[in-house]
């Protein structure tokens, strides 16, 4: 099993994530792509020390970027997770 901090490598605080925090209670974790759901969960449940209901994943490609040359670079490839908290459980973002 791998390290709680190598799985869960941040919280990504957007408008589309801080809607589902308040309407669902769900929390959105950016992770190592690597990582499965088992693993997400073991993370959150024992870093936050809350209870997870569920998980869902999902794999980003990076995107092409290019500044005024024919070559190219690209942005690296992530891995999306959204965590269901249990009714009544929260995470403190302070």
């Amino acid at each position: 099993m791998r390290d709680l901090y190598q799985a869960i490598k941040t919280i990504r605080l957007t408008e589309k994530a801080t809607y589902l925090l308040e309407e669902n209670n769900e929390y959105v974790f950016q992770v190592d792509r690597s990582a499965n759901k088992l693993e997400i969960k073991r993370a959150v449940e024992r870093l936050f020390k809350t209870e997870v209901e569920s998980v869902r994943t999902c794999n980003y490609k990076g995107k092409k970027k290019r500044e005024r040359r024919a070559d190219f670079g690209r942005t690296a490839h992530w891995k999306k997770a959204v965590v269901k908290l249990k009714e009544g459980e929260q995470i403190e973002l302070v």
